[in-house]
C-alpha cells in the first residue's frame, strides 16, 4: 500500500473533487486503514468528508484516493464502472484499469451480487505474499448483518461481527483463503464513512 496525493479539483465541471487536503486527509485514512488492520473486526470511522462519485461510499473513495497509485492496478467490478468512477481514479490516482480480476493489485466491488469468487483474485507469491489483491467490499452495514466470529492475531478472544450483503459462498471461500497463508488476499469492508479491516490471517467462522 502507498500513499499518494490527490488533485483537488479537475477541469471536467462533472467529475467529482479528491481530498480538500491531500497530504493531511491522505494521512488521516491511511491511518485508519493500518487501524482497520491492525485490529480486525473492528469498526473504524473515517473523520473526513467527501463528495464521492456514484455508487461509492465515502470510505470506499477514500481508500481509493490514499491507497492507489500509478503501480496499482485497479479492477472495478460492473456497477462501479459504470458511472463515473473510473475516469475519477484515472485523474486522481493515476492507477491504472484493468479488465480482469486476477490482474488487480485493488478490486473495488459495490454490487455484492456479482462479487467474484476469491480464487479469481491474485493471491500473490511465497516469494511476495505482499503482491496479493486487496478488495473493497461495499456492504449496505457494518453493524446488521449476520454474526460471524473472527479470531486471529489483532483480536483478543474472538470479535462478533455482522457485515451484510455478502453472498452465501463468501465465508466458505474465505476458509480456502486462510489456509493458503502466507498467500492470499486481504479484504477491507466499507459502508457510508467506516471501514472494517479482514486481513488473510483471520479465521472466520460463520
Amino acid at each position: 500500500m502507498s500513499l499518494r496525493s490527490s488533485h483537488q479539483f479537475s477541469t471536467s465541471p462533472t467529475l467529482k473533487p479528491g481530498l480538500a487536503d491531500p497530504i493531511f486527509d491522505a494521512q488521516s485514512v491511511f491511518r485508519a486503514a493500518l487501524s482497520a488492520n491492525a485490529y480486525p473486526g473492528r469498526r473504524v470511522s473515517i473523520d473526513r468528508a467527501l463528495d464521492a462519485p456514484q455508487p461509492l461510499a465515502t470510505s470506499t473513495a477514500m481508500l481509493c484516493l490514499s491507497l492507489m497509485d500509478l503501480e496499482t492496478p485497479v479492477w472495478l467490478d460492473r456497477q462501479t464502472a459504470a458511472g463515473d468512477v473510473p475516469q475519477w481514479l484515472r485523474f486522481h490516482c493515476g492507477a491504472p484499469l484493468v479488465e480482469r480480476a486476477v490482474g488487480a493489485r485493488f478490486a473495488i466491488i459495490t454490487d455484492t451480487g456479482a462479487l467474484p469468487h476469491l480464487n479469481e483474485f491474485y493471491a500473490g507469491e511465497i516469494q511476495y505474499p505482499d503482491r496479493s489483491a486487496t478488495l473493497i467490499v461495499q456492504v449496505p452495514s457494518l453493524t446488521e448483518g449476520p454474526t460471524s466470529v473472527w479470531t486471529g492475531p489483532g483480536i483478543r478472544d474472538s470479535a462478533s461481527v455482522r457485515i451484510s450483503g455478502l453472498p452465501s459462498w463468501f465465508w466458505s471461500d474465505w476458509d480456502v483463503n486462510a489456509d493458503h497463508y502466507p498467500l492470499g488476499i486481504d479484504v477491507f469492508f466499507t459502508s457510508g464513512n467506516a471501514l472494517v479491516g479482514l486481513p488473510r490471517t483471520i479465521k472466520v467462522e460463520a
